[in-house]
């Protein structure tokens, strides 16, 4: 990465935001050279609307995190590969609630399947070993990078952020104070709609394309993980999903899970669980 590069030679370096430097976006005639003098003009007038770039600490630990999650995908693709094979052989399974634990796992290795089939489960199952003992030395190492953040400890305490969320929503917040209010948290969190205006009406549209993906993804999760933990969140779900349906109600939760989540970072105190009281007029 070029930020990398310069940042070594102590080269003080401003990232700009693709978006909203429109000098370039909307010019005519687009040549590295002239984008490269309209970005220098800018810079000299402080124009250069910048990314937030966090410290290489904090960058490297965010790519310990995504590592541990591209294997947690890679785990989920091979243990849909097994029950593609179980589904094309027609074997029925035991009565578990999940087949990868140590019923279903005896179940897996005891299967004789016909042809080549068996020797993909075998290789499928030594796949999953594998997998899960990289999981488990991921996890380790981002239990003694990440064990002096302060940051953790808030979100780990919000229903359905797990060890792993707070610890990934840790980093890509990384300072809250950077953040003017909750709805532009939401905002970074790609959790408001499009909203388009004309002839004195007002039209929202989906979730907008911009904002931090990986925020998102935890927010999400999270809420879903929270309507079985949190009486709060689960009325909140509840009262949009009766007038919207679930998926409206889903995303209106993660975004009310990020303004929960940005006053108690701001505060510096712990997530407390009270009622769900709804709102009356």
């Amino acid at each position: 990465m070029m930020y990398d590069l310069l940042e070594k030679l102590d080269i003080e370096v401003t990232v700009a935001h693709p978006l909203k430097t429109r000098a370039i976006a909307d010019a005519k005639i687009k040549l590295d050279f002239i984008d490269a003098s309209t970005l220098a003009h800018l810079l000299r007038a402080d124009l250069i609307p910048p990314v937030h770039v966090p410290p290489r600490e904090i960058r490297e630990q965010k790519n310990l995190l995504r590592h541990r999650l591209w294997l947690v995908r890679l785990q989920t693709m091979a243990k849909n590969r097994i029950h593609q094979l179980i589904d094309r052989n027609h074997v029925e399974t035991p009565k578990v609630k999940n087949l990868f634990g140590k019923t279903g796992r005896k179940f897996l290795q005891d299967l004789n399947l016909s042809g080549i089939d068996q020797k993909l489960l075998t290789d499928h199952l030594e796949l999953l070993d594998s997998l899960h003992e990289h999981i488990r030395k991921t996890e380790a190492w981002i239990k003694k990078e990440l064990k002096d953040n302060p940051l953790i400890g808030v979100l780990n305490t919000l229903p359905g952020l797990g060890k792993v969320l707070s610890a990934l929503a840790a980093l890509e917040i990384d300072d809250i104070n950077r953040f003017r209010s909750p709805a532009k948290f939401a905002s970074y969190c790609g959790l408001i709609p499009a909203t388009f205006g004309s002839g004195g009406k007002i039209y929202h549209g989906d979730l907008v394309p911009t904002g931090n993906r990986w925020l998102k993804y935890i927010s999400i999760e999270a809420s879903w993980s929270a309507l079985r933990s949190s009486s709060y969140c689960r009325g909140y779900f509840d009262r949009i999903k009766y007038r919207k349906g679930p998926n409206v109600a889903i995303v209106a939760l993660a975004r009310r899970l990020s303004e929960i989540a940005y006053h108690c970072l701001k505060g510096e105190r712990y997530y407390v669980e009270r009622p769900y009281i709804p709102y009356t007029r």
